[in-house]
Formats: structure tokens, C-alpha cells, sequence
């Protein structure tokens, strides 16, 4: 015996609002804490900062677990809601997608309480691609709904035996919409805050980083050539060495050109000290100590200049090396006392020439 039952709409029960203050307030903190983590990890990993990939770990593992814990109360109390069981004729169905075996289908459903008002709601529900001829629009469809949010109905697949007989009789009049709805996209505001968030969590860890992600720079080399009458010379001057580089035909052991040399380096900088000075023929290079320690090293314009030029004859012609090619002398104070050392190079080999400070010859080598 077919059973009718009549439309009684339902006056109570609104349906959800997707864009409350607070889901919205949600969605930014969410994108926020995504694009902070990203960029910490992301950042730590380039410039091989641990505080900045511990950070992109655990930011996301907290405000996950806050998150959980701040609606831990709510689940609660929506899992402790019995649902009721009801009969609902479906008013349109439609497959909106899926290439598996479960098809997400829309529904559009007249839901008749037994002791409540009917409703009109529409839900998507997951069906098999076996079961899907079994619903048909103003087919008779056993679901079940929370009483406090009955725009979460969903199909019962697998009613029991009652039920399966109830519905296989029933009929099921149509209520007026509009329908409530079980889902709905987030939409343009909520997108837009989403995505809001996550470029300002990316640029407040750059922010807040940005003296290890961007440090300042090494003082770059800055080049000031000078002309002399026959060539020019090259000065290059760091944050910790300099170098003086002259043109061809001239030498480091012409009158006046070392010490010229070395005082373009120290120009302006009277406090300042050298571990190492090495003399080339053409090139000068000054090692300096650390800024804002004066014990170490020693004053590069306190060298001997007039007794090199005959330390480097003395050594190119003492030492045993046959047919000398080339030289280098070294200033060293690293040690306190500074020791000047020529250092001769031919075919016949190689030969040192150690001096004090005042260019006093304290040993020779050569091999």
C-alpha cells in the first residue's frame, strides 16, 4: 500500500553562511601561516639557516594543532547529535565530474521528517558507478540529517530493512525552494584573503629575516686609477686586503714607488694595521688585521724602503740560484716582531733571504 506524504514546509532551520567574520578571519590566518612556512623553509634551506627551516617545520605543526584543539568543543558536540532518519524524493540529480569508480553527484532533495516540517536541500554525495541507475529524479530515497544542520543530509546507500520497505512504497510530495545548500565554494572574498594572507606571512618572514636572507654585502673593490707620465696604476682595496697594481716599465724598486704605493692603501686610515705586506715587481698587496683590533700586525709605513731594493739584490745574487727570474718579497708581523723575507726563483732553483725589521740580514737558504 503506497503511502503519501504532504508538503509541510519547514519554517525553521536556516541554512548555513559560508562567509562568516570568522571563517573568513580563518582562511587568512591560514594562508598566512602557508606562505610564512613556505618561505621559511624555503629560505633556510638557500642561505642554510637553521632558525628559519626549524621555523617553516613547526609553524604549520602548531597552528595546526591549535586549530584543532580551538574546534575540538564544536566536534564534540555536533558528534553527540543523533541524526534522524527520513524519507526525501529526489527533485534533480547531476553528475558533476569523476573518472573513478564513485561518481560526485548533485542531489536535489524534498526531505519529509516523520515529525518535522519537510525541506528542500540540496547536497553532493559520492555515488558508485554500479549503483548509479538506482537513483532517478522523483525516486523515494531513505537519508539522514543532524536536526541542528539539516543542510548535512546524506543518502543512506544501505538503509535498513523498515526503511528499504518504506520507501520502496512511499511517495513523497514536492516542497518549495529555495533549496538550502550542503556546500558551497569559498568564492572571490574568501580567495582573495586566503591568498592576501599568504603574501603577507611571506613578506613578514622576509622581513623579520632580512638581515641574514639580505646581510649587507663585502665592501665592494673600488678601482681609482692614477696617471703617471709613462703608465697608470691600479688600486683595489677590500674590507680586509689591498692591492696595488703599476703599469709596465716601472717596478715596485724604483725610488719612492713602494712607498707611495703602500701610503695610497693606508690613505686615511692611520690606525690601521698589516699582518702580511708582499712585494711583487709589479704588485703590492697588504693583508690588514681584523676592524677594531690594533694589537695584531704592524704598521705597513714603518718598512725599511730604502733597504729592499738591496735585500732583493742581495738575495738575487747570494743565494746560488742560477739565472733568477722572478721575486717576492714578504713583511710579516703576525707573530709581534716583523720579519722580511726574499724569496728568489730560477732555473737552478729556489732561495730565501731572511732580514729584521731595519732589513739586517739574519740567514740565507737556497737550494
Amino acid at each position: 500500500m503506497a503511502c503519501t506524504i504532504g508538503p509541510m514546509t519547514m519554517p525553521a532551520g536556516a541554512p548555513p553562511t559560508h562567509h562568516t567574520p570568522a571563517g573568513l578571519a580563518l582562511g587568512f590566518l591560514t594562508g598566512g601561516v602557508i606562505g610564512a612556512s613556505l618561505t621559511a623553509f624555503i629560505s633556510g634551506c638557500v642561505v642554510e639557516k637553521v632558525p628559519l627551516i626549524v621555523l617553516g617545520l613547526v609553524l604549520p605543526a602548531v597552528y595546526g594543532l591549535v586549530l584543532f584543539g580551538s574546534t575540538l568543543p564544536r566536534r564534540a558536540r555536533e558528534a553527540a547529535v543523533v541524526p534522524r532518519t527520513a524519507l526525501a524524493v529526489i527533485e534533480s540529480m547531476e553528475a558533476v565530474g569523476g573518472e573513478t569508480s564513485d561518481v560526485p553527484v548533485r542531489f536535489e532533495l524534498t526531505v519529509a521528517p516523520d515529525e518535522a516540517p519537510a525541506y528542500r536541500v540540496e547536497i553532493r554525495q559520492d555515488i558508485n558507478l554500479v549503483e548509479l541507475p538506482d537513483y532517478r529524479p522523483r525516486g523515494v530515497v531513505v537519508v539522514e540529517y543532524p536536526p541542528d544542520r539539516p543542510w548535512k543530509t546524506r543518502i543512506v546507500k544501505r538503509p535498513t530493512p523498515e526503511w528499504e520497505e518504506r520507501a520502496a512504497g512511499a511517495q513523497v510530495d514536492s516542497v518549495p525552494g529555495p533549496a538550502m545548500e550542503s556546500d558551497s565554494p569559498a568564492g572571490c572574498a574568501g580567495g582573495l584573503l586566503t591568498l592576501l594572507g599568504l603574501l603577507l606571512g611571506a613578506g613578514a618572514v622576509l622581513l623579520l629575516f632580512r638581515a641574514d636572507l639580505f646581510g649587507p654585502a663585502e665592501s665592494g673593490t673600488s678601482r681609482r686609477p692614477s696617471v703617471s707620465s709613462s703608465s697608470s696604476s691600479t688600486t683595489t682595496v677590500t674590507s680586509g686586503t689591498g692591492t696595488v697594481t703599476i703599469g709596465p716599465g716601472r717596478s715596485m724598486l724604483d725610488r719612492g714607488e713602494l712607498r707611495k704605493a703602500v701610503e695610497s692603501l693606508t690613505r686615511g686610515a692611520d690606525e690601521r694595521r698589516a699582518l702580511t705586506v708582499v712585494v711583487q715587481d709589479r704588485l703590492l698587496t697588504i693583508v690588514f688585521s681584523p676592524t677594531g683590533v690594533t694589537s695584531a700586525g704592524f704598521d705597513p709605513r714603518s718598512l725599511p724602503y730604502d733597504r729592499l731594493p738591496g735585500l732583493v739584490e742581495e738575495a738575487r745574487t747570494t743565494l746560488g740560484v742560477a739565472s733568477p727570474k722572478s721575486w717576492q718579497l714578504s713583511a710579516d708581523g703576525v707573530t709581534g716582531s716583523l720579519t722580511l723575507r726574499v724569496m728568489v726563483t730560477g732555473d737552478g732553483g729556489t732561495g730565501t733571504l731572511e732580514a729584521d725589521g731595519q732589513g739586517k740580514v739574519l740567514r740565507r737558504t737556497g737550494s
